[in-house]
């Protein structure tokens, strides 16, 4: 052989090899098409659950440049997509995530982001423009590897992204800003307008990333809010034909974002009326964003919390104070009227660049006729100043049809970022947080969370803080799940955003932040991700937390770092343990926690990414001693000595009050630190032991209630014994003159008043207090308050009188004639419930006389009573 020819060919090999591009870095798994979606943004892969919208990062940094236009190739069981970087190549990934690079000289140099492989493995990549590129990836093909060539769109469209559907072999795709369907024949490159996707109608978000599943449903996921949407049995549509569009689920934002799914996999779907998590997203029913539009799951958008009810999430040092704004508002009969509030009004200096550099202040921060047909109101509320770190604030409630459909409340505070986040610790009372993913503002991502509140209704949240630059020149915008991130000791101008829907939250988002943009120059962004490991709900019980977690990222385990207080006035106390968690998606637990006042808690994945921080307090006891002649000597709160087993509600932790007051002084106690109403219908009595001075007047408080004086109440007296109690809820009456409903329970009051004239010494101690479900009487009626029921009447020689005592005690019955001489006396020993006693004749003549009733407790309506 020649060795000239021999060196020749060595190196055309060796250049053969390069043009290839052939690198491998161990054996390659392929996906054999798993029920996953992948997302790739730049170099990294996340695995995505599209009935749930979660995802989780399974490889970073697979290959040194950016994939796009990736696809799933049916014919190899790998996926396939565009290389960055080497330029002109593509990559084959493989389950384990090891890649195999192949140089297409005849590719274009850059911005392919279109692409899918068909089901006989032909890539069908695309850049810009309407001219797309075929290579052969079809392992059995002479020609693998290799360029095909070119095909031309029968018209130019903008589009991020088509796939393959497995029924009809066809290549579909959406359009931005038309929001047109298209249909491609991958064969002549001819487009087939099926019509605007309505459930996209008037949305201009890019398309970055769709899919397909086994029975032909078209999955489209917004780059912007990751929200993806289906379009149902896209093979059978026409051109005319009605598209089936709905939501799908809420995943996460990407700017580089790119998805590949085998097409024959089925994605699970949701029955939206069996009352069961069929899909496995931890949404059961009209909760899961695919029912939404569907029959039993009409499109609804509520109206949120207005404004002027926000921004006081608890923490530790907050709970009394927050308690006592929302006691006095409710006592005070206040209300906010959105429809009686200060309407906003676009200032001429709105967004212009003459107020660059000017003072800022947090009406120019506030995003203004960007919401079509709505109104703006003035929501702020005030008395928040007075109680958290913010030293001005401003709220705005956006208004449609009557309804709150969006809120932001601004805040400026000096020492560090606002304290409190809607997502912190609504989900111990009550709420629920459906999804926690990222949404695109301005090419960056923030986090957004989807909560639902007590009352069923939606809020779509969004927080961010922006500081100003050491030379005050520009802004710094951060935005953080846990507040530990945000810089310490800065002056921030903090905004929380919430919507009734997600692209309402978009649009205030983007507004807010050019606003900004506009007062000073954003230079950096610090945003952290979302927690991938969740508190979904969960609730505090009788010494427990018992919890929901979603686990995203299937970590194995988490570790639960805690502190908490057993009252009020304790110290704090620690706990801190590692609990395993299964590979399913929801896992239900159960922390023993003992009795507690409030916990915050961090369950810190063991993938160190974003831990959740939560809080919960109870409805903290207070004080009411605004009378100006009333003064508290001592006020002092111990927790209950057991944890409670019953089968009632109970209030928990015992008070001791000592006050001196002319007028009044009153304990009172939330049964939820949000002043939330709780359903107590079941039940029929309030219990409790109490000992005191004198008449103690009991007033539970009803949001449906309006004004305090109409507000149910009923009185005990007390005295230097401890006594147990047990008060029909029949016994509490109101100047309304109807029953007591407690649906809608909000508060306990406990008053004791003084003659308004002389200072008194007033003193209660109440502990074990409890809502039953038993009267403890002898019968099923319940006798009313201070009533007697006297039988037979008139009386020929023995009647039976009965009434009802809230105490063990003993009782007094006291027979006078109409001269009002004493005749007869019994005494005896009653218990809690209705008492019945047999009263004789035994040779008192025929007439009329009164029967009293009396003990330390209580004196009974004096009852008449004939003898024949």
């Amino acid at each position: 052989m020649n060795p000239t020819l021999h060196i020749l060919n060595k190196f055309n090999l060796v250049i053969l090899l390069l043009l290839i591009g052939f690198t491998t870095n161990a054996q390659q798994e392929p996906f054999n098409c798993d029920y996953n979606a992948y997302l790739f943004q730049a170099n990294d892969v996340y695995a995505i659950d599209l009935a749930s919208g979660s995802s989780y990062l399974v490889k970073k940094d697979v290959t040194p440049g950016s994939v796009n236009a990736v696809g799933y190739n049916p014919a190899d069981g790998f996926i396939w997509g565009s290389l960055s970087s080497p330029s002109k190549s593509i990559v084959k990934i493989g389950k384990n995530f090891q890649t195999e690079t192949f140089y297409i000289p005849e590719l274009p140099t850059a911005n392919r982001y279109v692409g899918d492989v068909s089901s006989t493995g032909i890539y069908h990549l695309k850049p810009g423009g309407s001219t797309a590129y075929r290579v052969d990836l079809n392992p059995e093909s002479d020609t693998y590897g290799k360029f095909l060539s070119t095909f031309t769109l029968s018209s130019n469209i903008n589009i991020h992204d088509w796939a393959f559907n497995a029924v009809d072999g066809l290549l579909y795709t959406v359009e931005k800003k038309t929001n047109i369907l298209y249909r491609i024949d991958p064969d002549t490159g001819n487009l087939l307008n099926l019509g605007v996707v309505p459930v996209l109608d008037g949305l201009n978000y890019t398309f970055g990333a769709v899919y397909f599943d086994v029975e032909g449903r078209f999955y489209v996921s917004a780059n912007q809010t990751g929200t993806v949407y289906v379009i149902q049995d896209v093979q059978n549509l026409e051109v005319g034909s009605t598209l089936d569009s709905n939501l799908f689920a809420f995943g996460p934002s990407s700017s580089l974002n790119d998805g590949a799914r085998c097409p024959t996999a089925p994605v699970p779907q949701e029955d939206c009326k069996n009352g069961v998590d069929d899909d496995g997203d931890g949404l059961t029913d009209c909760d899961d964003p695919s029912c939404s539009g569907v029959a039993e799951c009409p499109v609804i958008t509520p109206q949120v919390s207005s404004g002027n009810n926000g921004g006081l999430e608890s923490n530790d040092r907050l709970s009394t104070l927050i308690n006592k704004r929302n006691y006095l508002r409710s006592k005070n009969n206040y209300k906010f009227d959105k429809f009686s509030a200060k309407k906003l009004v676009k200032s001429k200096s709105y967004k212009t660049a003459a107020s660059k550099n000017t003072d800022i202040n947090l009406i120019d921060l506030i995003p203004m006729d960007v919401l079509p047909g709505t109104y703006a109101v003035e929501s702020s509320p005030a008395d928040l100043i007075e109680m958290t770190n913010a030293t001005e604030l401003f709220s705005v409630d956006y208004i449609k049809d009557d309804n709150t459909i969006a809120v932001i409340l601004a805040t400026k505070t000096e020492n560090g970022v606002y304290e409190h986040t809607k997502f912190i610790c609504d989900r111990l009372l009550g709420a629920e947080l459906l999804s926690v993913s990222t949404i695109e503002i301005r090419e960056q991502q923030f986090i957004k969370s989807i909560i639902k509140n007590t009352d069923g209704t939606k809020e779509f949240v969004l927080s961010f803080s922006g500081k100003l630059s050491t030379d005050t020149n520009n802004f710094e915008i951060e935005s953080h799940w846990n507040l530990d991130k945000y810089t310490e000791n800065e002056t921030y101008y903090n905004f929380q955003i919430w919507t009734n829907q997600i692209d309402d939250l978009v649009t205030l988002g983007e507004e807010a932040l050019e606003l900004f943009n506009v007062k000073r120059d954003i230079t950096t962004y610090n945003n952290s991700t979302p927690p991938p490991v969740f508190v979904k709900k969960g609730k505090y019980r009788n010494g427990s937390l018992e919890l929901e977690i979603v686990n995203a990222n299937k970590s194995t385990s988490f570790v639960y770092d805690a502190g908490f207080k057993r009252t009020e006035t304790s110290s704090t106390q620690y706990s801190n343990e590692t609990i395993a968690l299964s590979g399913e998606f929801l896992n239900p637990l159960v922390i023993n926690t003992g009795n507690v006042f409030d916990i915050g808690f961090r369950i810190e994945n063991n993938t160190n990414e974003t831990p959740d921080d939560l809080f919960m307090s109870d409805g903290p006891w207070g004080v009411d001693d605004s009378s100006a002649g009333t003064t508290v000597e001592s006020f002092d709160i111990a927790q209950n000595n057991d944890v409670y087993s019953g089968n009632g509600y109970r209030v928990e932790r015992n008070i001791s009050l000592q006050a001196n007051t002319s007028t009044y002084v009153a304990a009172y106690r939330a049964f939820t630190p949000r002043f939330k109403a709780v359903d107590l219908s079941e039940f029929d009595v309030l219990e409790l032991n109490a000992q005191g001075t004198g008449d103690l007047e009991i007033t539970i408080v009803k949001e449906g209630i309006d004004k305090w004086e109409d507000q149910f109440r009923t009185v005990i007296k007390l005295t230097d014994e401890n006594t147990h109690f047990a008060v029909p809820l029949a016994h509490f009456v109101s100047t309304l003159n109807h029953d007591i409903d407690l649906t809608d329970a909000t508060n306990i009051v406990f008053t004791m008043s003084s003659d308004g004239v002389e200072v008194m010494t007033k003193q209660m101690n109440l502990s074990d207090i409890q809502f039953t479900q038993n009267a403890l009487s002898t019968d099923n009626v319940v006798v009313d308050e201070n009533e007697t029921l006297l039988f037979p009447n008139p009386m020929k020689t023995v009647s039976e009188i009965r009434f009802y005592s809230e105490v063990n005690a003993e009782t007094a019955i006291e027979i006078y004639n109409m001269a009002g001489i004493l005749v007869k006396k019994l005494k005896l020993e009653t218990s809690i419930g209705n008492n019945s006693v047999d009263i004789n004749r035994n040779g008192l003549s025929s007439g009329l006389y009164i029967i009293k009733i009396s003990n330390d407790y209580r004196t009974y309506n004096s009852k008449k009573l004939v003898l024949n």
